[in-house]
């Protein structure tokens, strides 16, 4: 085990809040901390302990001098030693909470921060996982984690996904790998709410499927009469569409910019056994959604669940206009009595705004609205209570 005194000491500066990292914070800035040429030098990943102005020892941290997250806490024991002991306690305490919540082994297994390994993403597909290694730490313990994965679920492959913004924040590449194991050279078939969802885990978004919106996936279920006529737009694999068909709908319509994702969405209904119940238009969504409206199409149920517009609090106010925007679109395509749900994964904007920008926009397309639902991501995507980006996902459902 390495002794304290051989790791390197980050120390805050007066004016930091140390009591909020004491009480649970995970990130300390680098504009928080004492800088000089010998942190400077300290390499990405490397562990530390942070101190307070005073040099009382905080947490166990890693450091990234490249990053503006330039610490992150790892444990609050400064000796602790991330062997494989440590990552296997961890991911037998993730993995107890998803088996207790869930009757098949599809779910996010790792959700960073709130799971006790900041950074880390890692999603589950049976005998697959996915880790998105998002901090140095991270990237460079790499093998201990897969191989405390490996043993700890059993899963025979295991996939890095190496794409998104994040890692170039950290200052790494984006060369995705097999890290054990073989790849898949096909989509795997997902079941969630009824359905059969066909997830590309090498070449599709992110880590292949997006299981945040498990949830509201089924509220949206929820809101069908048999025979309904929904609306799915920034579909991706046809996530809502196809929940509602299995809930009784009788046609769906997925919108996406991506011809692959809408593939695999018509594969997942052929899988669900709802071939030629849904249908799939490629396009810009703005651009589709005013055509919609040029068409006087009406559907009971539209659901718009686009990317994320505000991404940092620099885009915030452009965010927000769009999203107000594509309330405006969509709402004229509900039919009276039916109901729009919007959803929004930017952290930047929290729920009254995101709430507020949605309301202006269906009201100045003229419609009133019930705000009848709001939804989050599901609770294997646990939220640090002392991080609010932790908790991203926003869904508000109204009756038009």
């Amino acid at each position: 085990m390495t002794e304290p005194a051989d790791r390197p000491r980050i120390r805050l500066k007066p004016k930091a809040n140390a009591r909020g990292l004491r009480h649970g914070f995970p990130w300390v800035y680098g504009n928080d901390v004492v800088t000089d040429r010998r942190t400077r030098k300290i390499p990405a990943g490397a562990l530390a302990v942070l101190e307070d102005d005073k040099r009382a020892p905080i947490a166990l941290v890693a450091v990234n001098p490249n990053s503006k997250i330039m610490c992150r806490v790892l444990d609050r024991d400064i000796t602790a030693d991330l062997d494989a002991t440590w990552f296997e306690t961890r991911l037998h305490r993730a993995l107890e909470l998803r088996e207790c919540l869930f009757d098949a082994p599809y779910y996010r297994l790792l959700h960073a921060e709130a799971d006790g390994f900041p950074g880390v993403i890692i999603d589950r597909f049976g005998a697959a996982c996915v880790i998105q290694p998002n901090a140095a730490w991270a990237e460079a313990h790499l093998d201990l984690l897969t191989d405390a994965l490996v043993k700890v679920t059993g899963v025979t492959v295991v996939l890095k996904n190496a794409s998104g913004r994040t890692r170039g924040l950290e200052g790494l590449d984006d060369v995705s790998q097999t890290l054990r194991g073989e790849a898949p050279q096909a989509p795997l078939p997902v079941p969630m709410n009824g359905a059969t969802y066909m997830a590309d885990l090498t070449g599709g978004q992110k880590t292949g499927l997006f299981y945040d919106q498990r949830l509201n996936h089924a509220f949206a279920a929820r809101l069908v009469q048999p025979g309904a006529q929904v609306l799915d737009v920034f579909s991706h694999v046809g996530g809502f569409g196809l929940a509602m068909l299995a809930g009784g709908a009788g046609q769906a319509l997925c919108v996406d910019g991506s011809a692959a994702a809408l593939d695999l969405a018509t594969q997942g209904s052929e899988a669900s056994g709802l071939a030629g119940h849904l249908n799939t238009r490629q396009g810009d969504a703005f651009e589709v959604l005013t055509q919609l409206g040029e068409e006087n199409a009406q559907f009971d149920v539209v659901i718009c669940d686009p990317p994320a517009f505000a991404p940092s609090k620099q885009a915030l106010d452009a965010g927000l206009r769009a999203y107000e925007r594509i309330a405006r679109l969509a709402a004229p395509l509900v039919k009276p009595g039916g109901y729009l749900g919007l959803c929004s994964c930017s952290h930047a904007a929290d729920l009254s705004r995101f709430r507020d920008a949605s309301s202006h926009g269906i009201g100045r397309a003229g419609r009133q609205a019930q705000l009848i639902h709001t939804g989050f991501a599901g609770p294997d995507h646990p939220q640090l209570p002392q991080l609010a980006e932790s908790g991203y996902l926003k869904a508000v459902f109204y009756r038009l």
